[in-house]
């Protein structure tokens, strides 16, 4: 149950309380099945899987919640094609043309038709809150379903501030000024890819992977002016990742000197398995969030 992708939200660490009680508050917003005639459906479910009553998870000031969906899947282009198929029909019948009030109409009965027959695809974004720093990680790299993590739990809160990651300095040019020769910040080292664009709108767009990013052929594109978009890097030797200028955390994975005491300790249930591996993630990008809120000078939010 390790995380991929972080996508960052900071709140102020003042609205811990309104924690204390999640769980209740969780339940009155949990998933609930799609509907025959809706579209989809959002809710919480347990993070531990479908089988466990909670829908919350906690260790320390580390919480883990979940976030279902249920999605019908309705191709707009079966649709068009009913709606096509109706309308020669209709239109070979009264030899007339049908306007565009009696085409959307029509199509909205195919939809109406159709979405309680469409398949229903389950999903979930696994979402993890520092209540002590104050920040939320979703496991996304996508900031759609990030934010609707985020509204989600506003929604059940009645109040949630919770704002995107603000750097203070330009992510890009600290990026690029790692691989140029300026010193990593302590704990951090360079790995085996990134990604160079061209300042210009429309530029060019290099992606290197597997390559020596101190190297010759690096040097090259800097001297030309393109500036690191992403940049590969290991931190405290427990975890390698890919930072982007957008401060999403792509790639994330936990390295041997992270996951050795996991490996070297028996557990008796899938539960104690999950409960240990949060433990030791939630630890690790806790550590990842401070190291990086110092050398990005991230914004902190405003006392409340």
């Amino acid at each position: 149950m390790f995380f991929r992708n972080l996508t960052l939200f900071r709140f102020n660490p003042a609205l811990r309380p309104q924690f204390d009680a999640i769980e209740a508050t969780l339940a009155e917003f949990a998933l609930k099945p799609v509907g025959p005639l809706e579209p989809g459906s959002r809710g919480f479910v347990p993070p531990f899987g479908r089988d466990e009553p909670a829908l919350s998870h906690r260790v320390g000031d580390a919480l883990w919640i979940t976030l279902g969906s249920e999605d019908r899947l309705l191709p707009g282009s079966v649709v068009q094609d009913e709606v096509g198929k109706r309308i020669a029909a209709i239109e070979a019948k009264g030899a007339r043309k049908l306007g565009g009030k009696a085409r959307r109409a029509l199509k909205e009965d195919v939809v109406h038709e159709l979405l309680p027959r469409a398949f229903v695809r389950p999903g979930r974004v696994n979402a993890m809150l520092d209540l002590q720093q104050g920040f939320i990680a979703i496991d996304s790299s996508s900031r759609k379903a990030a934010e609707n993590v985020v509204s989600a739990l506003r929604q059940a809160l009645g109040s949630f501030p919770a704002l995107p990651l603000n750097a203070e300095v330009s992510p890009r040019q600290r990026l690029t000024g790692w691989i140029a020769g300026e010193p990593l910040p302590d704990g951090f080292a360079l790995g085996d890819e990134c990604e160079l664009q061209d300042p210009v709108e429309g530029g060019a767009v290099v992606k290197c992977q597997r390559q020596d990013l101190l190297g010759d052929e690096i040097a090259k594109h800097l001297e030309s002016g393109k500036q690191v978009a992403r940049l590969a890097l290991d931190f405290d030797a427990h975890v390698g990742f890919v930072l982007g200028e957008d401060l999403v955390v792509r790639k994330l994975k936990f390295l041997d000197g992270a996951v050795d005491a996991l490996e070297n300790t028996e557990r008796d249930s899938l539960a104690a398995e999950l409960d240990a591996r949060f433990a030791l993630m939630s630890a690790e990008v806790s550590k990842l969030f401070r190291a990086l809120e110092k050398c990005l000078q991230l914004s902190r939010p405003e006392a409340a």
